[in-house]
């Protein structure tokens, strides 16, 4: 069956760190790119960062730039989130996606283009 699990989300204060994880079971792992997300109530789902299938290749975008990192490890199947000086303005729900494209030095933030996703975790920014 096809999976992609998120956990590590949870409450912290302005500031601190928390590191998302996403596993994936069921596919071919490394010939996805993954792509994380998220949406705050009333707002529209953001991309907000996302690493190719191969090389390395991320994107991210200005609302986390310099703050969070993306990374991958093909041989656990997971791809992680780590993000650091967490404003309350990053409470959201966190999803990761995947998405095959034609080349693997490859990645988009872009919702539609998503094969498999998570189901969430709650992360939420607060003193």
């Amino acid at each position: 069956q096809l999976q992609l699990v998120e956990s590590g989300g949870g409450l912290v204060q302005p500031g601190g760190s928390l590191r998302l994880s996403c596993a994936a079971s069921g596919f071919t792992f490394d010939y996805y790119a993954i792509t994380w997300f998220r949406q705050a109530p009333g707002k529209e789902r953001e991309g907000i960062s996302c690493i190719s299938s191969v090389g390395g290749i991320t994107v991210y975008a200005d609302s986390v730039k310099g703050r969070f990192t993306i990374s991958r490890d093909n041989t656990k199947n997971t791809t992680y989130l780590q993000m650091n000086n967490l404003k309350p303005e990053d409470t959201a729900v966190y999803s990761c996606a995947g998405a095959q494209y034609g080349i693997r030095w490859y990645c988009r933030l872009d919702y539609n283009a998503m094969e498999y996703w998570g189901q969430g975790t709650q992360v939420t920014v607060s003193s």
